[in-house]
């Protein structure tokens, strides 16, 4: 099993994520700059938080056009594991591994705060370590956050099962007041159509330890590896 966190100019969770899957999962990881291509196969593709190119343009839209990404659009092709955290998945919304964007917050300012979400599908190769319904709390850090997409791609993906996290209060109540950035539907984590790609905004690579003030976020890695394990 091998996994490669990308690394674009202006990432900034790269080794971050790359110390969790290395030295607290302890799996395969390769730190991959994004000149250098995929050289090897991989089981899974983490693209990670941070600014790629200062989000000129918008948030990912020149990472999402460098050749890396088309490998790792044939990646998740073929059925292999994409997880894109914040800026991660800002890039993926841009490639398309999901409908809709991420765009800027409701109240146009960058937040760095502890939220709760609630598990929404604990059937994917991402989530089957949760229980459905159950809170968790993971910490934000965006300016370009806030999901958005047509209202009736919005029912396909609640009809679908593809909401991973919504935003919520500590009792798992879905509130106006527990979303903390105008996301419709308080969604913060989408999966792709067959399930295989997972966009979120929270950062789970910062809630996998308890020195950080909560594990929750390990429960995705450890999520991802038990599916490579069982295939």
């Amino acid at each position: 099993m091998r996994f490669a966190v990308l690394q674009f100019g202006g990432s900034n969770c790269d080794r971050d994520t790359l110390h969790v899957m290395a030295d607290v999962c302890g799996v395969d990881t390769d730190l991959v700059w994004y000149k250098d291509g995929l050289k090897r196969d991989y089981d899974g593709i983490i693209l990670p938080g941070g600014f790629s190119y200062g989000d000129y343009l918008r948030a990912g839209a020149i990472a999402t056009r460098t050749p890396v990404m088309k490998d790792v659009i044939s990646h998740s092709q073929k059925g292999g594991l994409v997880l894109g955290i914040c800026n991660g998945a800002q890039i993926g919304a841009e490639a398309g591994l999901i409908p809709g964007v991420f765009t800027i917050n409701e109240y146009p300012k960058f937040i760095c705060d502890q939220v709760y979400l609630r598990v929404e599908n604990n059937t994917s190769p991402f989530t089957s370590l949760f229980r459905k319904g159950e809170v968790v709390k993971i910490p934000i850090a965006h300016k370009e956050g806030r999901y958005v997409a047509p209202q009736k791609t919005l029912k396909s993906l609640d009809d679908d099962n593809r909401i991973a996290f919504r935003f919520c209060n500590e009792k798992g109540e879905i509130t106006p007041e527990s979303n903390p950035n105008g996301t419709a539907d308080n969604i913060t984590g989408i999966l792709g159509k067959d399930d295989n790609v997972l966009l979120m905004m929270p950062h789970p690579e910062r809630a996998s330890e308890d020195v950080l003030g909560s594990s929750d976020g390990k429960k995705i890695f450890d999520s991802m590896i038990k599916y490579l394990d069982s295939r």
